[in-house]
């Protein structure tokens, strides 16, 4: 019932998946979320996030910062992270979502997606075909609208574990 809201696949965060099993899978360009999924929101960007993003360039990736956020909130952290943007992205909009593959010089088929939101992050990168992982957002507090958010997304959660066998973390 909720398929198209299922990530690909989830992990606790960004900052622990095998992004080198990922290059060696074919995979070429990874768009990021930003806020909860690589830095809290409205935070600078992190010792932690550049040292990812110098790993990821090591192995060979292309990345992409696409935020919904205006471009002063991102282009800083994508300065900083030597990655290309998108602001004003539109999410769950799949536009964004090209816009970024078009920037890196991807397809879906070597692009993946890595956010904390099912229905912005994940609704999106499904939209447009992109393999999406689903993270744990980084911070615990959160603005209402999120945190109503949150209450749905748990439902959908709850659903996918089933569905994909996975124990409820």
């Amino acid at each position: 019932m909720f398929q198209n809201l299922y990530p690909d696949e989830d992990y606790p965060s960004a900052y622990l998946i095998d992004y080198e099993a990922y290059y060696r899978r074919g995979y070429r360009g990874i768009l990021f979320d930003v806020d909860n999924t690589l830095v809290e929101h409205d935070y600078p960007v992190t010792l932690e996030a550049i040292a990812l993003f110098e790993r990821l360039q090591a192995i060979g990736f292309e990345t992409c910062i696409i935020s919904n956020n205006k471009e002063g909130r991102v282009k800083p952290l994508a300065d900083t992270l030597e990655s290309k943007y998108v602001y004003k992205a539109g999410k769950p909009s799949a536009r964004g979502f090209r816009e970024g593959m078009e920037t890196m010089g991807t397809k879906p088929e070597n692009t993946m997606f890595v956010g904390d939101q099912i229905f912005t992050d994940i609704w999106g990168a499904n939209r447009a075909g992109i393999h999406s992982i689903l993270v744990e957002p980084i911070a615990k507090h959160e603005e209402i609208q999120i945190i109503l958010k949150r209450r749905l997304e748990w439902f959908i959660l709850r659903s996918y574990r089933k569905q994909s066998g996975k124990e409820h973390r």
